[in-house]
C-alpha cells in the first residue's frame, strides 16, 4: 500500500536504499511510443549521487534495465518493468544506529508501524527510491513532448533568486552544481553550502518549477484538481515540507481587485496569479509552483536522541550524505510533474469525443 502513484499512467516502485536493486512497473503507457533511452539515462544522471563535492559521495551509476513492455524501442501498451541495481552500498556506515532513532528521520515511525525497520540508509524511506520516479518521469516527458518542464533551485537557506522566472535563462540551470539559472546567486549558494558542510550541518531550500505549453483542460473536478494532485506529488518527495502554486500564500494578503487575472480577447490573461490553473483545470497559461525542502536530517554533529528502549543516547551522523538536497531534487520535481501531466493528458482523452 502507498507504493503506487497515478490513475492511468501509473508507477509502482519497489526496493530499498541498500537492497539488491530498486525498480518499478509503469502501467497505462500507450503503445507505439518510441523511447529515447539516452534521454532517460540523462535524467538519471542528473539525480544520481556523487555529482559534486556538495552532495553525497555514494558512487552509483544508476543504470536502468528495462525488462518488459518495450519491443524494438517502442512501448507495447503492456506494463513496463525496469530495474536499477545498487552497486555501492556501505551498510556498515549504519551499524551505529541499528538500535537508535535518528532525529527527524523515519526510523521511529517505521519501527512503531511495522515492528521492524531496515536501518541501512533508511531502507524504503530513503530518497534513493526516487530513482524509480525519475525513470517513470523520463518516459512521461516523452509522452507529452510539447510541454516544457523547467525546475530550478530558487533558494538555499536565506539566499533567494530575486528575479521573476520570466527573466531567467533556463538553459543555464545545468551549468552549475547548484542547478540555479541565476549564476551570481548560484555562486553565493555554493559558497554558503561549502561553509555549512565545514560546520557539519545541513540546510534546506526551495525548488521552483515552471511548466509551459500546457493545453487548456488538464485536471478533473473536485477531488482531482490539477493543483491538488501536483501538491500530492510534490509532498510525496522525501524532505518536502511545503507546496504553493501561483500567488501561493502571498495571495492571502491581497485584495481581489489586485489578484484577479483579467482576460485578453484570446482567452489568455493579463496577469497569471492563478499559476496557470483555475477551478483545478489548466487554463493554458504557464503553470508555476514552489516546493520547500527541509534540511537534511543526518548531521555530522553530536545530537541527543533515544534508542529503541527509550533510553537517551548521544549520536553523530556517519557515512555519505547531502548537505542540501535541492540540487539533486530538481530532476525529481520535474519527473513527478511529468507523471501528473501525462496522467491527466490520458484522462482528458477519455472525456472528450
Amino acid at each position: 500500500m502507498g507504493n503506487s502513484f497515478g490513475k492511468i499512467f501509473k508507477l509502482t516502485s519497489f526496493g530499498e536504499s541498500h537492497g539488491v536493486a530498486l525498480g518499478g512497473i509503469i502501467e497505462g503507457c500507450p503503445s507505439g511510443l518510441e523511447l529515447n533511452f539516452d534521454l532517460i539515462q540523462k535524467e538519471l544522471d542528473r539525480r544520481k549521487p556523487g555529482q559534486s563535492k556538495l552532495v553525497t559521495q555514494r558512487r552509483e551509476d544508476d543504470k536502468v534495465t528495462f525488462l518488459s513492455g518495450i519491443f524494438e524501442g517502442k512501448t507495447t501498451g503492456t506494463p513496463i518493468g525496469f530495474l536499477s541495481e545498487n552497486t555501492n552500498q556501505k551498510s556498515q556506515d549504519y551499524d551505529h544506529i541499528k538500535d537508535i532513532y535518528r532525529p527527524s528521520h523515519a526510523d521511529f515511525t517505521y519501527d512503531k508501524k511495522y515492528g521492524i525497520r531496515d536501518y541501512r540508509g533508511g531502507g524504503r524511506s530513503s530518497a534513493r527510491e526516487t530513482v524509480c520516479r525519475v525513470v517513470a518521469g523520463a518516459v512521461a516527458k516523452q509522452l507529452i513532448p510539447n510541454i516544457k518542464i523547467n525546475a530550478f533551485v530558487s533558494s538555499v537557506g536565506e539566499i533567494f533568486i530575486d528575479k521573476p522566472y520570466q527573466a531567467l535563462d533556463f538553459s543555464l540551470t545545468e551549468s552549475n552544481a547548484i542547478r540555479c539559472p541565476d549564476l551570481v546567486t548560484a555562486q553565493k549558494m555554493e559558497d554558503y553550502l561549502k561553509q555549512i558542510k565545514k560546520e557539519g550541518d545541513t540546510v534546506g531550500g526551495t525548488i521552483t518549477c515552471v511548466v509551459q505549453n500546457v493545453p487548456v483542460g488538464l485536471g478533473e473536478p473536485v477531488f482531482d484538481k490539477l493543483h491538488a494532485v501536483l501538491g500530492s506529488a510534490m509532498l510525496s518527495i522525501n524532505a518536502v515540507k511545503g507546496f504553493e502554486y501561483g500567488s501561493g500564500f502571498c495571495g492571502s494578503r491581497m485584495k481581489g481587485s489586485a489578484h484577479n487575472d483579467l482576460f485578453n480577447p484570446d482567452g489568455t490573461t493579463k496577469s497569471n496569479l492563478s499559476g496557470g490553473i483555475q477551478g483545478g483545470i489548466s487554463n493554458g497559461m504557464d503553470i508555476y509552483f514552489r516546493v520547500a525542502f527541509k534540511p537534511v536530517a543526518t548531521l555530522m554533529q553530536k545530537q541527543m536522541t533515544i534508542d529503541s528502549q527509550g533510553n537517551p543516547v548521544e549520536m553523530q551522523g556517519k557515512g555519505r550524505h547531502d548537505v542540501c538536497v535541492v540540487p539533486r531534487a530538481v530532476p525529481i520535481v520535474e519527473a513527478m510533474t511529468a507523471m501528473v501531466l501525462a496522467d491527466f493528458y490520458l484522462q482528458d482523452r477519455l472525456t472528450r469525443l
